[in-house]
């Protein structure tokens, strides 16, 4: 007998929510979290999702006899998720603004990780964060807040939050425009102050909203590593007509396919 073929192992990264001075209990400790939406949207399909932890004592990323090595090696792909600001220090910026530092420790954490998944040449989906994650590993930088250093029409982050929702255009003859079957683009949930500035080595604009921004990467290299800003798992939602990515997800699971 045929046996079930083994499921698709893919790895998230984990959102870092460090101690909070004068707390008690579970908030004075260093908390490593996915949220819902995404491992829900990746599940879908026939695919086990782990979360891949960094180990962190008092900021610092502490080390052990597994490496973020063996999890490239036993993983067949890897999502960078949303969440905090990446620390302008990473593209060789400081701060303009103290609430604009970002974290240091999550972006040692990540960027660790999708270097060793790049050099295994495992497909790296990255969203929201992990696109511009993405674009600062490949040597690019971001605008450390789109609303006061490059004023726009659209709105790229509103109290609504998920409900934040722009239209994006697909390159013409893009990767993205091809998984999608030759859609010209589509209206997405997009939350977030930071933004695209100078691309990345080998990095292709796959999409952009209708102010310019950009809003999907593609890295040119010899693996699959895509970023999008906006976030798919939130497009689940019943109103707003939003562009189905299961394309997205099905381009990621196939090139992890083992």
């Amino acid at each position: 007998m045929i046996g079930r073929r083994r499921p698709i192992r893919i790895g998230l990264s984990a959102r870092i929510f460090h101690p909070e001075q004068g707390s008690r209990g579970i908030r004075t400790k260093t908390l490593q979290v996915l949220e819902q939406s995404i491992a829900q949207w990746v599940m879908a399909r026939d695919v086990l999702v782990l979360m891949v932890p960094s180990v962190v004592q008092d900021g610092m990323l502490m080390r052990s006899n597994i490496r973020l090595r063996d999890y490239a090696e036993y993983l067949d792909g890897l999502i960078l998720q949303g969440g905090a600001d990446v620390s302008p220090r990473a593209y060789g910026e400081e701060p303009l603004r103290p609430e604009w530092s970002g974290d240091p420790v999550r972006d040692a954490y990540e960027l660790e990780l999708l270097h060793e998944f790049m050099e295994a040449r495992k497909p790296v989906l990255g969203i929201c964060r992990g696109m511009q994650l993405i674009n600062v590993a490949l040597g690019g930088s971001l605008y450390q807040d789109l609303p006061s250093q490059q004023p726009l029409p659209i709105a790229h982050e509103s109290g609504d939050y998920d409900r934040n929702i722009h239209t994006v255009r697909f390159a013409e003859g893009g990767q993205l425009s091809g998984w999608f079957g030759g859609l010209a683009g589509g209206r997405v949930v997009s939350i977030h102050h930071q933004g695209i500035n100078r691309l990345g080595r080998d990095a292709l604009v796959e999409a952009t909203a209708e102010d310019g921004v950009v809003e999907a990467i593609r890295w040119k290299g010899r693996s699959f590593v895509c970023g999008v800003q906006w976030h798919p798992e939130f497009h689940q939602q019943p109103e707003g007509e939003l562009l189905d990515c299961a394309p997205l997800l099905e381009a990621f699971l196939a090139a992890a396919r083992p």
